[in-house]
Formats: C-alpha cells, structure tokens, sequence
C-alpha cells in the first residue's frame, strides 16, 4: 500500500473506531477535537471508575514522577508492596501479582493453574470456562474465552480448556464428573452480553469446586473495583474464590493488571517461574493506591449503591415506551439493554447526540457510566438517551 493512499494510517488495523478524535477528560465529560463535550458512558470500557482524570490520583501521579518511574522486578518495590497490602486486607486473598492488564492477570491465573497441576497433581492441568465469556487477547486467555470470533484466525487453540454452557446445572454435573483443576468464570459476563450469574446456579458450583479440590477463578477484570456496587462482586455472592484477576478500574486508566490468590494456592509459584518487567512499577501502583483509598472511603459504595438504583430506575421508566428493549440487566454500574435490532445503530446514533455507549454482543447496549456520576447527569442522560431511542424507533420500527 503506498503510503499517500488516502485511506492509509501508521496504525494496525485492529479496531473499527468511531468517528470521534478525544482529546481532553474531566469527571463524566470528554471533549473532541473540536471541543465538542460528549457525556461518556463508557468510562474507558470500565476502566475510568472515577471519572476522567481524578484529581487526587492526578495529584498522587505527579508527586511520584517527580521521584521514580521505573526501576525493575530484580529490587523492592514500595509502591507494590503497599497496594497489595491494601488488596489484600480488603479481600480474602494472601498475595498479588502486579501485571499490565486483564489479559495478562488472567494469563498470570492460568500459569498459576497449570504450576499447581504439575507440582501438586503431577499431571497436565485442565480449566473449565464458560460459553459467552471473554477472558483476554493473549493466544491462552482467547483459548479460555468461550466465543468463536474471538478464537477465528488464530488456531490452532492452546489445549486445556473446557468450554461449558453459563448458568447451566447440566454443566455442573460435567464438573463434578471432569474434576478439572480449575473453573474459571465472570460473575457478570460484560462482553457477552451483560449477563449475571444466577446466585444457586454459582453456589452450587463453589461447593463442587470445595468437594472436589477444584479451584475457584474469579475474573474481575471488568466487574471489581466499585463497578458493581462493592468493591468485588464476589462479595455480593458470598463466595471465598481461591483466585482472582483485576485490571482496569484499579488504576483510573492507568494500566496495571493483579492476580490474587490465596496463600497455599499462590505457592506454587517461585521465583523465576513468571514475571513482568513493567508489572508493579510505582506509577501504577501510586495509581492504585490512590484509586483504592478512595473507592473505599465511607460512602462511596453507598453512594455508588443509590445512584445505580436511580439510574435503574430510570432506564425501567423506558420500558413501556421503547417496546423494542428487551430486557434491562445487569449490576451497579454494569448494565446491558437487550434489544429487538443491532445495537451498535443505537451506539453510533448516541454518538451524534453527543453520548458514548457500547455493545456487548450484536443486540445488547452496554452502559458504564463513571462510579461518581452524579443525579443530575443520570437525568441529562436518560433524557439524551430518550432522544436516541426515539430517533431508532422512527429508523428501523417504524
């Protein structure tokens, strides 16, 4: 391709990007390049829990660049120590692995697994996951990732990995009869459609997993940090995993990923066996440290708790005018709209009022609005979002 060619870009094309240059980001608001401000109800896919650019993490941030960037996993890392000393008082975990995102903390969990089934079990580990969910990019979290286009171009596929069907009791007869080294799973599955775990359906399989030594993996990538109203989700299903994986929200966009994992189960690991040279360096763990202080602060997930109700609530006002929705689902901050029709019409027709939304999957809106959002801006939503419901109901209903 000659590079005059007017379609041409020094970027990879991976991504189908909207029409839409960002250039600046306060709180809920972003604003274009041409100064245009768009209300985001994206928060960097979940990741910007406190809005954009908080500013006691941007304060937080630029104490620590005037002191250290980087040094190296080969010395102690303060900054690392500390945050998993917050983590790890706030959970039920022992120990973190600092990483760079999703992808990587899962494929921290997944060599963490596998560590376990060779010294322990002296055999090839096998890790049950679940249809619909996602669980990264790299070649063994898209082997665990249980969606076909995910997996289409890259087999073939990293062997190992179970794929059964979600909130499904058939399936937990197959676990108790595999016993797999371990399950892992999304209690809110985000890109495949927003869809909770059924509570009986997750109790039921934890008890399979205690009976049977099998190991409870719990993806929080997109779902922890405040997102769902507490600090994990686990907590709201009253499960005691034996691992789990963070990234986005922990650092208010800043990129680090963590696995936790209990103490006996994080001992397979030793030095040597898995590392990262950027995972844990003290700008992003000053950006956890910072945006987990805050998330825990009396009253926040309280108030998380009572604008999501409202937001809630609002969206069921929607119902019996928009015939085409579907179903409204999801958790907190974390909710899917499933419709009658493509919902990226619905996201590129946000788009021209001036409103950012995502799909998760062919037909379900997916909105993640910034955990400080405020009343006020849940009301100019709903009435922005009315308008683009209208507009797609005159399109294509008719």
């Amino acid at each position: 391709m000659s590079k005059s060619a007017t379609d041409y870009s020094p970027i990879m094309n991976t991504y189908n990007r909207l029409p839409l240059s960002i250039q600046k980001g306060k709180g809920a608001y972003v604003w274009s390049d041409k100064n245009e401000a768009y209300l985001d109800f994206t928060s960097g896919i979940a990741t910007c829990n406190l809005g954009h650019c908080p500013p006691e993490v941007q304060k937080a941030l630029e104490k620590q660049l005037s002191n250290l960037w980087h040094t190296s996993n080969l010395y102690h890392v303060p900054k690392q120590e500390e945050l998993a000393s917050l983590l790890v008082e706030k959970s039920c975990f022992d120990q973190a692995f600092f990483c760079n995102s999703g992808a990587e903390a899962n494929e921290a969990a997944i060599k963490l697994v596998r560590a376990i089934a060779n010294k322990k079990h002296k055999k090839q580990a096998s890790i049950v996951t679940f249809q619909q969910s996602f669980h990264g990019r790299t070649l063994a979290t898209v082997a665990a990732t249980g969606q076909e286009k995910i997996k289409a171009g890259f087999e073939p596929m990293l062997e190992g990995f179970i794929h059964l069907s979600y909130n499904d009791y058939q399936s937990l007869q197959t676990i108790s009869e595999l016993e797999p080294t371990a399950v892992m799973l999304e209690l809110l599955q985000g890109e495949g459609g927003v869809v909770p775990t059924d509570p009986d359906w997750v109790k039921e399989l934890s008890a399979i997993c205690k009976e049977n030594g099998i190991l409870l993996v719990i993806d929080e990538v997109q779902t922890g940090m405040g997102r769902t109203g507490s600090l994990f989700l686990y907590e709201q299903y009253h499960l005691e995993p034996d691992i789990m994986t963070l990234a986005k929200g922990l650092g208010s966009g800043f990129p680090i990923g963590a696995m936790l994992a209990k103490e006996e189960v994080s001992a397979a690991f030793q030095p040597g066996m898995h590392g990262s040279t950027f995972g844990g360096n003290p700008l992003a763990c000053t950006a956890g440290i910072e945006t987990l202080n805050i998330i825990s602060e009396e009253n926040f997930l309280k108030n998380v708790a009572e604008q999501s109700k409202f937001l809630h609530s609002q969206l069921e006002t929607l119902l019996d005018d928009f015939s085409f929705i579907k179903e409204i689902r999801g958790k907190g901050m974390l909710i899917g709209l499933e419709i009658n029709g493509n919902a990226m019409d619905i996201v590129n027709m946000a788009l021209e009022q001036n409103l950012l939304l995502l799909s998760a999957g062919p037909n379900v809106v997916r909105l993640l609005p910034p955990l400080t959002i405020s009343q006020e801006e849940v009301v100019s939503f709903i009435q922005t979002f009315t308008k683009v419901l209208q507009q797609y109901r005159e399109e294509e209903h008719g």
